[in-house]
This record gives structure tokens, C-alpha cells and sequence, in this order.
């Protein structure tokens, strides 16, 4: 019985991660080599010209740049949000504690629309703006709720005893709650960094000027061929006649998803100590 449950695993395991390994060969194939089919597990014309084409061009690397701080900013906005507002709901004598509680689960599974929403971020003036990715979901219900139960489960006289010391409410926030709260906080860091890095839809729908757009919506446009024949009438003359032959849409397409894919894969290693402590925060109680 465990042969085959190790059997299933290893399938299920060569199934989800083969269609990632086929994309990271044929980006380091020539993709005329590639066109030709048989190109499985192993760069039959290994080249690096796919990628210098896509570095050479200013519309990825700028888009590069507004995915990376998006991801970083928005995080950072948003664990520090979620978590005060958090914190504030999980200490006693909340006046209507419920009620708030209440709208802001309501939230999690009704919404005004989309049409409703682009209204309102237009008359904020707010559409078209780099500060719209930023503030867009800072509130994320699902990770308050975890916030929540963390720091409920907080003994009482760790705030008590720095409430003696002269701390006030931001103070134990700060200097208590915050440093003590590592696994929650890198758990729903990365889950909400990954988040904003793969988000391209709202993107693309509230974000017209080419200049913000960020890098997983270039990468639709690309894949979708919208933005290829651009990327490729911009390339220089020189460029052009040397990699002429070998050089193709699907190339430049899985060159540029794994640009998007590999610095984000990247960040779990370093975190994965905390994936169980922090998903299982409050699901055992005493």
C-alpha cells in the first residue's frame, strides 16, 4: 500500500512540475530548433538569446521594475494594516466588536461588482495610478481573521507587564505584538506577496497607461501575441539579423514567463519554516 501511495505521489508530483520544466528548456532553445518538436526534457540548441532579447527591451524591465515594487509595497501595506486592524478586533470590550466583525465577513463573500467598483476608483481619481496597486486589498479579511486569532491567543501579561512599564496601545503593538508574531507574519507575507505578483487581471482592467502596467500583465499581452509584434519591431537592427533564425514567438514567451516565475519560486525556500506553524495558527486550541 505504500509503494503505491509513493507511486501516486511521484505522478502526481512529475505531472505538476513537467509543464514548468518543458517552459525552462525551450526558453534556453533556439526557437527555430524548437519549432521543430521533440523538445522534452533537455535544451537540444541551448542559447541565452531569448533572454538578452527580452532584457533588451525597456517595456519588460520597466514593467520588472513596477511588478517588484508593487509586491514589495503592497505587502508591506498590507501586513501592517491587516494586522493593526486585527489587533484592535481581538482585544475585549470592543464597543459593537461583532457587528464590525460581521461586515467585514459579508465582505468576503458579496462585493458591489465590478462595474460599481471601477466607478468609485474613477471618481477617487484613483484609476490609471500607481497608487491604486498599492492600496487595492490592503484589508484582507481572510488574513485579519488569522491576525486575529494569533494575537487572541497572546498571553494577557505580556501587554499587562509592558502596560506597567508605561507602553501604550501602539507601543505593546510595536514593541510586544509585532516581534513575537514572526510565523503569522511570513506566512501571510508570502502568501499575499504572491499574491500581487501573479495578479494581472486588476491590471489590466484599471490600469490603461503602458508605463504601469505591470509585468504578469505584459506577459498576457505577450502570450495572447498582442504585445509580440511590438516587442519584436523594437528590437535594434543588429539584433535583428543575428538572431533572425532563431528567435520565435513561443521562445520569447516562455523566456519572459519564467522572468515572471523564478524570482517569486525563489522566496519560499527561505520561508518554508514557517508555512506549518503559521497556517495552523489557531486551529488548536486548549
Amino acid at each position: 500500500m505504500q509503494a503505491i501511495i509513493y507511486a501516486v505521489l511521484a505522478v502526481l508530483a512529475f505531472v505538476t512540475f513537467y509543464p514548468f520544466w518543458n517552459s525552462l528548456v525551450i526558453s534556453f532553445n533556439t526557437g527555430s530548433d524548437t519549432a521543430l518538436g521533440g523538445v522534452t526534457f533537455w535544451a537540444r540548441d541551448f542559447t541565452l538569446e531569448n533572454y538578452k532579447i527580452v532584457f533588451k527591451e525597456d517595456d519588460i524591465f520597466h514593467a520588472y521594475i513596477i511588478t517588484i515594487l508593487r509586491t514589495v509595497f503592497g505587502t508591506a501595506l498590507s501586513m501592517f494594516f491587516t494586522a493593526l486592524f486585527a489587533y484592535g478586533l481581538s482585544k475585549k470590550g470592543i464597543v459593537f466588536k461583532k457587528f464590525y466583525m460581521i461586515l467585514c465577513i459579508v465582505t468576503m463573500y458579496f462585493s458591489g461588482g465590478l462595474i460599481p467598483y471601477f466607478i468609485l476608483i474613477y471618481d477617487m481619481h484613483l484609476y490609471n495610478t500607481f497608487t491604486f496597486l498599492l492600496i487595492n486589498g490592503m484589508i484582507n479579511v481572510y488574513n485579519m481573521i488569522i491576525f486575529r486569532t494569533f494575537f487572541a491567543e497572546l498571553p494577557d501579561g505580556l501587554e499587562e507587564s509592558a502596560r506597567i512599564d508605561g507602553c501604550s496601545n501602539f507601543g505593546v503593538f510595536f514593541k510586544i505584538v509585532i516581534p513575537i508574531s514572526g510565523p503569522v507574519l511570513a506566512t501571510l507575507s508570502l502568501f499575499t506577496a504572491v499574491g500581487l505578483w501573479n495578479d494581472w487581471f486588476t491590471p489590466a482592467v484599471f490600469i490603461s497607461d503602458q508605463s504601469l502596467i505591470p509585468l504578469q500583465t505584459l506577459l498576457v499581452q505577450i502570450i495572447n501575441a498582442g504585445a509580440t509584434a511590438s516587442l519584436m519591431t523594437n528590437l535594434n537592427t543588429y539584433a535583428q539579423s543575428m538572431v533572425q533564425n532563431t528567435v520565435t514567438v513561443k521562445a520569447l514567451q516562455m523566456a519572459t514567463m519564467m522572468i515572471a516565475t523564478l524570482p517569486i519560486l525563489m522566496i519560499y525556500p527561505f520561508l518554508q519554516k514557517y508555512f506549518v506553524k503559521g497556517a495552523l495558527v489557531g486551529s488548536l486550541k486548549e
